[in-house]
């Protein structure tokens, strides 16, 4: 029977930071899809559909500054037909209705412990948690979402006055702690300014990176930094977009939304981000069973 994309929707408490962080998952299901509506963007899905029969891996994907998850609804969608549940958080401080956290140290702390609390309610829904793998964990992340992923699976960032409001103290560490349960990490356009020498040595997983070959916001110097500094390279696949921008691994935006004012709605002259998404996608997907599904289910 062919999958539809399930979604349920739902709350996160994040007690740290007393907040709320807005969380979807899309996930395999039947039924007959609908257009629901999440702000100014649309997606066909069966809303608190019973999961298809199956266990899936998890993926969750972290998007970037003052951003929403829905802006990678396409990637998303095709990956919860392909047989992943897919957790789509909100980082609430940091997004495009609520950017008050931009620039803090708090948001660095805030993001990583965003993608914990979004796999502990995975595993904790009743209808969800039966249909998820729980040792086949991998994030996804755009930008300072990639900051997020490398933090979150081990990496060690630290503030700076590259990104604080308060400018006259001094760098520290950022008060992170690792999810053992990441096992493989996709990289689009990361971020890394806040990662020094020796502070990506911790992550050692296997990490797929796409960058644009016209990304003026992290060029490709940010993927390089990473390939040095993790402990084991040759875990790193790393391919360079020719013509992307920052913006490329994105969501085509709705008409009200595609304004030249409006940068993440814009590609570099010549470039079209819907031509090379079926591509895109089918990457991301091979390396998500290579690194997910190649061994058993735990119990």
């Amino acid at each position: 029977m062919k999958l539809s994309c399930g979604c349920r929707v739902r709350n996160v408490r994040d007690v740290v930071q007393d907040a709320d962080i807005p969380l979807a998952v899309l996930y395999p299901a039947h039924g007959a899809e609908h257009t629901a509506h999440f702000g100014p963007y649309s997606l066909d899905v069966v809303s608190d559909a019973a999961p298809a029969d199956g266990v899936y891996p998890l993926v969750v994907i972290s998007h970037g500054h003052s951003g929403t998850p829905w802006a990678y609804r396409e990637l998303a969608k095709h990956l919860a037909l392909s047989g992943f549940v897919v957790a789509l958080p909100a980082h609430t401080g940091n997004t495009r209705d609520d950017n008050t956290l931009a620039g803090t140290a708090a948001n660095l702390a805030n993001r990583p412990r965003h993608i914990t609390l979004s796999i502990d309610a995975v595993l904790a829904d009743a209808t969800l948690a039966p249909h998820v793998r729980r040792d086949g964990v991998a994030v996804i992340g755009h930008s300072i979402g990639g900051y997020t992923a490398l933090a979150a699976a081990g990496g060690l960032p630290w503030s700076g006055p590259y990104d604080r409001k308060d400018t006259d103290t001094p760098p520290a560490p950022v008060p992170v702690t690792p999810d053992p349960r990441i096992r493989a990490l996709v990289l689009l356009n990361p971020a890394t300014f806040w990662f020094i020498a020796g502070s990506l040595r911790p992550v050692r997983v296997p990490i797929l990176i796409r960058t644009g070959e016209k990304d003026e916001i992290t060029p490709i110097e940010h993927a390089h930094k990473i390939i040095e500094g993790v402990a084991e390279p040759a875990l790193v696949e790393h391919q360079d977009i020719p013509g992307a921008g920052h913006f490329a691994f994105m969501s085509k935006f709705p008409p009200e939304l595609t304004r030249p004012n409006f940068k993440p709605s814009q590609d570099p002259e010549g470039f079209d981000r819907e031509r090379i998404q079926p591509a895109f996608f089918a990457d991301v997907t091979a390396f998500l069973r290579r690194t997910l599904c190649d061994t058993p289910a735990a119990a």
